[in-house]
């Protein structure tokens, strides 16, 4: 079998984009979705999106993790599918799409995609971290010197020892000398590893550090290994709601694989 495909990145979050529109690709086949996201022996990925068609919506996103299970809601994916679709001409400026935490709203000019996420409501703050779901399960940890943290040792080690193993997405946060700007690091469950970034974990870190009195506005920048991310909200009596996750999605090649 012959698989044509898009390769698309969010602030150095990589995926392979698949047009299945058609219903052609296997997506129950967990060994080749893990195969083709290797990057020593397939196309190399943190995850794969399969794009469908939808009877409610413009089109549905469809994730798998890098380890080749269908996985939660991914933010960067879903910029980068946004993307997709607008090269697809199935969208133009904006659009309604289907996700597996459900229908999302976005809008892309030029490379910039902004993607509404849904309303959360439930904060749990514990003395050394906190915890949320973005469309995505989240720990959120302060901590200094991040450049120097051993980000994968200590993430691990959190993922599966504090989360069992369904497992969180852990973020480690440190301030910066602006009050609304944040450095973040990500180990990524399904990845198992750092990922450059994580759409949901920023999402997750800007909710976090103003419900803890860690920032006033209700725009936040994050700064990630691979850029830069804007996360816009409104919070009102603690739920926060019109969450926008903002940043570029490009393409970076098309290609041909057999499977």
């Amino acid at each position: 079998m012959s698989i044509t495909f898009y390769k698309y990145q969010g602030t150095g979050n990589d995926f392979i984009l698949i047009d299945n529109r058609s219903l052609q690709f296997p997506k129950n086949n967990t060994k080749l979705v893990a195969s083709l996201c290797d990057r020593k022996f397939g196309i190399g990925a943190d995850g794969l999106i399969l794009l469908e068609n939808d009877e409610l919506s413009d089109f549905e996103m469809i994730y798998y993790n890098a380890d080749g299970n269908e996985g939660s809601l991914c933010g960067n994916g879903g910029r980068c599918t946004v993307a997709f679709a607008r090269y697809l001409n199935i969208i133009n400026d904006k659009t309604t799409f289907n996700a597996s935490d459900g229908e999302h709203m976005a809008s892309i000019k030029n490379d910039i995609v902004s993607l509404q996420m849904q309303d959360v409501s439930e904060i749990r703050e514990k003395p050394d971290y906190v915890f949320l779901d973005t469309g995505s399960p989240h720990h959120v940890q302060l901590i200094h010197n991040i450049q120097d943290f051993k980000v994968v040792k200590e993430g691990r080690k959190l993922r599966y020892g504090l989360y069992g193993e369904s497992g969180s997405n852990i973020n480690f946060v440190e301030a910066t000398d602006k009050d609304d700007v944040f450095v973040v690091r990500t180990y990524e469950r399904g990845v198992e590893d750092e990922t450059l970034s994580c759409g949901t974990g920023v999402t997750a870190v800007a909710l976090a550090m103003h419900n803890a009195k860690k920032v006033n506005s209700e725009k936040v920048t994050i700064q990630t290994e691979g850029g830069e991310l804007k996360v816009h909200f409104r919070e009102e009596d603690g739920i926060y709601r019109d969450i926008f996750l903002i940043g570029p999605a490009q393409q970076v090649f098309k290609g041909q694989i057999e499977c």
